[in-house]
């Protein structure tokens, strides 16, 4: 199967849901108020996607695979952050029951993609499209 767009990336799109998880989870109570808690689990959560997109337009399986390590670390500072959430008492364990199954299938789609890159980068026919923001004559 060909990916013409990172948002087709299965890795993407739970990286996608668990974003907008965690915005949810940070936008009332206890949570929105600790702005500094608030902000660093949101920029952990924005950047496992942006991670993905990026590196999707690095055009090289390799490239792309070091992206995709850079996201899985995000995820797990969500799972860290969750779990210093509940510490604070901003959640409860039912309040973010459903953000930690989305930790653990982004890094279980992540992890899988990153295996292909890292075998698909050895294998000559490996083709992607280079674009470029030079103007066409």
């Amino acid at each position: 199967m060909v990916v013409d767009k990172f948002e087709d990336l299965d890795a993407w799109q739970v990286a996608d849901e668990l974003r907008i998880e965690v915005y949810a989870l940070t936008a009332t109570g206890a949570a929105s108020q600790d702005f500094k808690f608030c902000s660093q689990i949101r920029d952990a959560a924005s950047s496992a996607a942006r991670n993905i997109s990026e590196g999707f337009g690095r055009y090289y399986p390799g490239d792309f695979a070091r992206f995709m390590d850079f996201s899985i670390a995000s995820v797990m500072e969500i799972q860290d952050c969750l779990l210093d959430g509940l510490a604070r008492k901003h959640f409860t364990p039912d309040r973010i029951r459903k953000a930690q199954s989305l930790t653990v299938r982004s890094l279980q789609v992540s992890k899988g993609l990153k295996r292909y890159l890292l075998t698909a980068r050895h294998h000559p026919r490996w083709k992607h499209p280079r674009t470029t923001n030079e103007r066409q004559p």
